[in-house]
Parts: structure tokens; C-alpha cells; sequence
């Protein structure tokens, strides 16, 4: 029989999951900013510029923090996803500043999502962000 050990979230778990919490945050933010400009809020273009600079500086801090999940906890996913999310944000970034919206807005749909996926699956994915101790099998004897 397989049976998981008693897992227990270090502090290097605990930290990924405080930003990528932070990361969640802000990032829905961004959505609700660009919505009140588009019905005429105009200073709400200035607080999703704010925000975006928020979004990234928190993504990049990600990226630091999935490199020590990987060394410590070696567990390579949470780096190669918050690569991947923060890629797509800095070309949505850019996309936006350059005023190119057929791209920003869908980007930032697929980015959003991607994120909570992830905030999901550091949160309730069980022991992957844990101690990284593998399952143990226990033998019955007859």
C-alpha cells in the first residue's frame, strides 16, 4: 500500500504562495482599471499603468522565488509556470505600451487565468510546494 507521508509547507512553500498570492491580487486588478477607463474613468488609465508596473516587478520577484522552490524543494513546475506567466505579462507589457490592444486584451484574458491556475495549484495541488519527500510504501506482513 501507498500512503503519503504527513507533509508539512516550509518556509520556502509558504513564500511562493505569499507572492504568487500578492501576484493574484494584482493582477486582477488590471482588468477592473482598463474596464473603468473604457467607460469614460480616465485616471483609471493611469491606475492600470501602476498596475501593470506592479503586476511585472511582483512576476519578476516570482521567478526568484520559483528558482529557490526548485533548488530547495526540487520542484522544477512552479519555475517553468511563472516563466511562462511572466513571458506572456511582458509582452502583454509591451503590448500596451505600444497601444497594440488586439493582442493586450486577449493576452491579458490568458494571463489572468493562467495565474489563477497557478495560484490554485500551489495552494491546493497537495505536497508539491512541501517538503518533497517522496511516498513510502508500507508492507503488511501475513
Amino acid at each position: 500500500m501507498l500512503t503519503m507521508p504527513a507533509h508539512r509547507t516550509t518556509p520556502t512553500g509558504w513564500t511562493l504562495r505569499a507572492v504568487v498570492s500578492a501576484h493574484v491580487v494584482a493582477i486582477v486588478g488590471q482588468p477592473v482599471f482598463a474596464g473603468a477607463y473604457l467607460t469614460g474613468d480616465f485616471d483609471s488609465l493611469r491606475w492600470h499603468a501602476v498596475g501593470a508596473d506592479v503586476v511585472t516587478s511582483i512576476g519578476y520577484l516570482q521567478v526568484i522565488v520559483a528558482i529557490v522552490v526548485w533548488i530547495r524543494l526540487r520542484r522544477i513546475w512552479p519555475f517553468l509556470a511563472t516563466v511562462a506567466v511572466v513571458a506572456a505579462e511582458t509582452v502583454q507589457y509591451f503590448a500596451g505600451l505600444d497601444g497594440a490592444l488586439w493582442l493586450h486584451i486577449p493576452l491579458g484574458v490568458m494571463t489572468v487565468v493562467a495565474l489563477v491556475v497557478l495560484f490554485i495549484a500551489v495552494w491546493v495541488g497537495g505536497g508539491h510546494v512541501r517538503d518533497g519527500k517522496a511516498p513510502r510504501r508500507e508492507v503488511h506482513h501475513a
